[in-house]
Formats: C-alpha cells, sequence, structure tokens
C-alpha cells in the first residue's frame, strides 16, 4: 500500500491523544497521592512542585541525546521505546509507598520519555513541506483532547477506587499508545545512511537562527507559565471550599475545562493565523491568557473557576499551534526533527521550572497572588515578541487551512 501521510498523521494523532490522555489520569492529581497515600503532610506544595518538575528536568537533559538517535535510527523507533518504557513505569508506581522512591520512579519517566516530540518529529519529516503547518496544527489538538478525557477519567478512578489505581490505568492507555506506534506509524523520509549529528552541533546551528531561538525563549516562558499553576490546582480547589473526597473529581473538572476549549478554538486560531499570520495569533493567545491569570485572582467560588478556566483556554489554545508553525517557518526542512527535539527541550525545561516556582510561591505568598504574577508576564512576553521578535507574512490562501479535514 502507497504511504499516506494523511493516514500517518491520524494514526499518530490517535497514538499522542492516548499518551496525553495516560498523563492526566494520574499527574494532576500527584499532590493527593503524595498527601494521601504517601503521607506528605508538611510543605506539600513544595512536593507537588518537585514531583512535578524534577521529571521534566531530566527530559529536558535528555532530550537532545534522543533527537540525536532519531537522527541516525529513526523517529519510530524513539516513538516505540518511549511508549513501552512509559507504561512499565506507570505500572512501576502503583507499588511505591516510599516518597523518595517516588522520586526515583519520576526521574526515570523524565529519561525514558519522548512519545509526543517523536510523533510531532515524525509528522514534520514525513509530511509534504506545503502540508506541515496544516499537519502540525492537526497534532496540537491530539494533546488536548487526550487532556480532556485524561482528567475526567482520573478524577472518577481517584474518587471511586482510589489514586493509587489511576496509575495502573495510566499504564494500561499508555500501552495502547505503543502498539498503536509500532503497528500503525510509518516512516519513509529518513535515510539511514546519514552521520549522526552532535547536539553540541545542533545547539551551534540553533544559536545562529536568531528567529528560532526567540521562538525557543518564548516556548519555554509559555511552558513555564502552563506548569506553574497546575500542581496547584488541587490544592486551590481544597481551599475554595471543595471536601477532600471529591477534590480529585473536582479538579478532574476544571483540568478538562482547558483542554475542551482548546479542542473547539486551536483549529479555528490556525485558520485565523494563516490569514493575519501565526505571529499575530500567539501576540492574542498570549494577551488573553495574561489576562485569563489575572481574572482567577479574584475568584473563589469552583463554578466561576471552572468558567475562567475555560474562557483562558479558548485564547491560551492559539500559543501552540503558532509556536510549531512558526518553527516550520524559520528552520530549513534538513534541521526540521532536530529543532522539534530542541524545542521539546525548551518545552520541557519551563514544565520544570513553573512547578517548582508555582510550589514554593503558593506556599510563600499564596496561590492568587501566583495567578496574577503568572498573568502579567505573559502579557509581557506577548508584547515584547510583538515588538521585538521575527516578522513573517501571511501564508498563501493556496495553502490548506488549519482545521480542515
Amino acid at each position: 500500500m502507497a504511504f499516506s501521510w494523511k493516514r500517518n498523521l491520524i494514526t499518530l494523532w490517535i497514538g499522542v491523544f492516548f499518551c496525553g490522555m495516560a498523563y492526566t489520569i494520574s499527574v494532576p492529581f500527584l499532590p493527593i497521592f503524595l498527601h494521601t497515600e504517601l503521607g506528605i503532610d508538611k510543605g506539600l506544595e513544595a512536593w507537588s512542585g518537585i514531583t512535578f518538575g524534577i521529571t521534566f528536568l531530566a527530559s529536558a537533559l535528555i532530550a537532545p541525546y534522543w533527537g540525536s538517535l532519531a537522527d541516525k535510527y529513526g523517529r519510530k523507533p524513539m516513538l516505540i521505546r518511549s511508549g513501552f518504557s512509559l507504561s512499565v513505569l506507570y505500572f512501576a508506581t502503583f507499588f511505591v509507598h516510599d516518597p523518595y522512591l517516588f522520586l526515583v520512579v519520576r526521574i526515570l519517566q523524565g529519561l525514558l520519555a519522548g512519545f509526543v516530540p517523536a510523533s510531532i518529529a515524525l509528522v514534520a519529516t514525513n509530511t509534504p513541506e506545503k502540508e506541515v503547518g496544516y499537519a502540525l496544527g492537526v497534532m496540537s489538538t491530539a494533546g488536548a483532547a487526550g487532556s480532556v478525557i485524561g482528567p475526567l477519567v482520573g478524577g472518577f478512578v481517584s474518587h471511586w477506587v482510589g489514586n493509587r489505581e489511576s496509575f495502573l490505568v495510566s499504564g494500561c492507555v499508555v500501552l495502547v499508545a505503543a502498539f498503536i506506534g509500532l503497528f500503525g506509524a510509518k516512516e519513509t523520509n529518513f535515510n539511514r545512511s546519514a552521520a549522526r549529528s552532535g547536539v553540541m552541533d545542533d545547539l551551534k546551528s540553533a544559536a545562529h537562527n536568531r528567529p528560532f531561538m526567540m521562538i525557543l525563549g518564548v516556548t519555554m516562558l509559555v511552558a513555564t507559565s502552563v506548569m506553574i499553576v497546575e500542581p496547584l490546582l488541587t490544592i486551590y480547589v481544597l481551599q475554595m471550599g471543595g471536601s477532600q473526597s471529591s477534590a480529585s473529581l473536582s479538579s478532574g473538572i476544571i483540568f478538562s475545562a482547558v483542554g475542551i476549549a482548546t479542542v473547539i478554538a486551536a483549529p479555528r486560531w490556525g485558520k485565523l493565523g494563516q490569514k493575519i499570520t501565526y505571529s499575530k495569533t500567539l501576540f492574542i493567545g498570549l494577551i488573553g491568557g495574561g489576562i485569563g491569570n489575572l481574572l482567577q485572582l479574584g475568584t473563589h467560588h469552583l463554578l466561576a473557576f471552572g468558567i475562567l478556566r475555560f474562557s483562558y483556554g479558548l485564547f491560551f489554545a492559539a500559543v501552540y499551534p503558532a509556536l510549531n508553525a512558526l518553527i516550520v517557518k524559520f528552520t530549513d526542512s534538513s534541521f526540521r526533527g532536530r529543532a522539534f527535539s530542541l524545542n521539546q527541550s525548551a518545552t520541557q525545561l519551563g514544565t520544570m521550572s513553573g512547578p517548582i516556582i508555582g510550589g514554593f510561591l503558593g506556599g510563600w505568598i499564596g496561590i492568587p497572588l501566583v495567578f496574577a504574577i503568572n498573568g502579567l508576564a505573559l502579557i509581557c512576553v506577548a508584547f515584547f515578541f510583538k515588538y521585538r521578535g521575527p516578522k513573517v507574512a501571511a501564508v498563501p490562501s493556496s495553502l490548506p487551512e488549519l482545521g480542515q479535514n
């Protein structure tokens, strides 16, 4: 059967959907797991931040190495390696009863991760050049769609069965993603005889591309912004009056609000970005995200908080598709796989620092002020990129619109 990039896109979208769902089934509820299963009472905010962030620090440090191996041996082997490894580690977490051993497992999860970036790189390098922006935009909705289902499933599992059992469910779901990658994903645009690139050479090449380096900087700051509040949301639900017995379910619904908004809005932002440029949609998304965070500062009712999180998601849905499209715009096709590997490192650095900063700030100045700082930071990044960032022209209307089937 002839290779079909559309079939490949659909297959990898489903794989990333399951992988994203597996993550959000259990990981957003780590604070409750730490408290009820591992006995952490004092310094819960800090423990939550560290257990969130340490995985992403390990992933950020190892991602360029996996990217280099992917250039030599292919993106699909990296995808399969990650999928099966993560499944084993989710199952292993079920048996952990010591918080320090839990940290070790979280580090291993970071070192062996990479299913989503490998999928994105596989799409980016096995899709016709004129279709790459469209395909990456579609891929950006996969994780968001998974994050809609995951917290709801995790909330119900944690509420009715237990937090510990949610890791078993995550392991089963990511195992499905691994088998989808094994039997469904195809890689044709790959030269095994090509020399393996060195990490330092990749960094030097990236450093000479100023627009790309600015995009990496924004990516890291955006990831920090997203994750600075994630380990605090469940605690914030408790502070707003939610009972401990229903905190997982309430938090799951609130986590899902942003994912639902992203699935609804991301294709529309992609379509608009082709008309007015992705730089402008990135600016709008960052401003909307900043204002959304500021509005959450004064919210003390669960329903109102959920509505604000949904509204925030409608605007913030513009950010990641725009950043991915800008990477395609400002990098050569021969460097694109490594570019997304470096972008993953930037994302993971932000994802690592965000929970740690949020955890310590939440315990020091209070969670509402964390929302205020986060909102102001996003607005500052938006204006900096608008006036100092690279300029791009609108995509010709002949290209397929992001979000079309």
